[in-house]
């Protein structure tokens, strides 16, 4: 009897682990890859983690003060020592081809901001997928992963496309207007895409355009792994 060949899926995180013009350190948002992570590997794909440079993912340190590591079981990720490993020895992006994986998925983090929209190889890697029929999802920063890219017609992969992403209301309440070097909600608008976002800031919010599934903010990222699970199936 023929099995049913694994479906995979490929996670992008950042290799930025600071703010370029503040002191504060940043990377990658813990819980919006442990969340992910525990949906689809729930439902039976095979992960593979990938950042933009290769090697160590750095983790924005308040993606682990107490209580937020107590959301939706990130703790216990974060305590589980051969899970972790997978964060210390990373593909980079220009290493990875799309052949076999059937979705991509961008992390956020404000890491992303910094290393995301410069990497040509990771724009050229969301095109791969998204001409090839596959699924490209990303959830809060991790949208801007997507300004950048240019399709195999030689149009932008964002104009005319509904999309979500952290908010600017979002960004100011968490203290960090003064350190980011772009508004993302303001950069989506201005690629051409259609903005949307939930009326309460920090609400999960989900977009889905077709294969292109974008979440708001950290809350928001499992609720984007079951949009992708969905999708797949």
């Amino acid at each position: 009897m023929a099995t049913t060949p694994t479906r995979r899926i490929l996670i992008v995180v950042t290799s930025a682990g600071e703010y370029e013009s503040v002191g504060y350190r940043t990377g990658l948002w813990l819980g919006e890859l442990t969340h992910f992570h525990d949906v689809a590997e729930r439902a039976g794909f095979d992960l593979t983690i990938a950042s933009v440079d290769g090697g160590r993912v750095p983790l924005d340190p308040e993606s682990l003060a107490h209580d937020v590591l107590a959301d939706r079981g990130t703790a216990r990720r974060y305590a589980d020592r051969e899970f972790m490993n997978l964060l210390e020895e990373t593909v980079a992006v220009a290493d990875v081809r799309p052949d076999g994986y059937d979705a991509i998925y961008l992390a956020g983090g404000h890491g992303t901001l910094f290393d995301f929209p410069r990497s040509k190889a990771l724009g050229e890697l969301i095109a791969a997928f998204h001409d090839g029929g596959r699924i490209v999802s990303a959830v809060c920063h991790g949208p801007c992963g997507l300004l950048e890219v240019t399709l195999a017609d030689g149009a932008p992969l964002l104009r005319g496309r509904e999309v979500t992403g952290f908010s600017w209301p979002e960004e100011e309440l968490a203290q960090r207007a003064d350190a980011v070097p772009f508004s993302l909600e303001e950069r989506l608008r201005a690629v051409g895409a259609s903005y949307r976002a939930a009326e309460e800031p920090f609400a999960p919010y989900v977009v889905e355009d077709g294969r292109l599934i974008t979440g708001q903010n950290p809350a928001s990222a499992a609720p984007v792994a079951e949009a992708v699970v969905r999708a797949l199936r």
